[in-house]
């Protein structure tokens, strides 16, 4: 019995561990999007390409 349960234990966090990568993966697409879309919003209207899109 012992060993079923930890099976079913293992199971269940590796599908808690894919679904979380998951999500992850969809929020790095979010943020590469708004990256981009940042870009080219600044580069094309600030002084002709000019001007800079971040504040490093």
């Amino acid at each position: 019995m012992v060993p079923l349960l930890l099976v079913l234990l293992l199971a269940l966090v590796l599908f808690g561990a894919g679904f979380a990568v998951k999500i992850l993966w969809w929020v790095a697409l979010a943020v590469l999007v708004l990256w981009l879309l940042g870009f080219v919003v600044r580069s094309t209207s600030a002084g002709g390409g000019r001007g800079r899109w971040y504040r490093w």
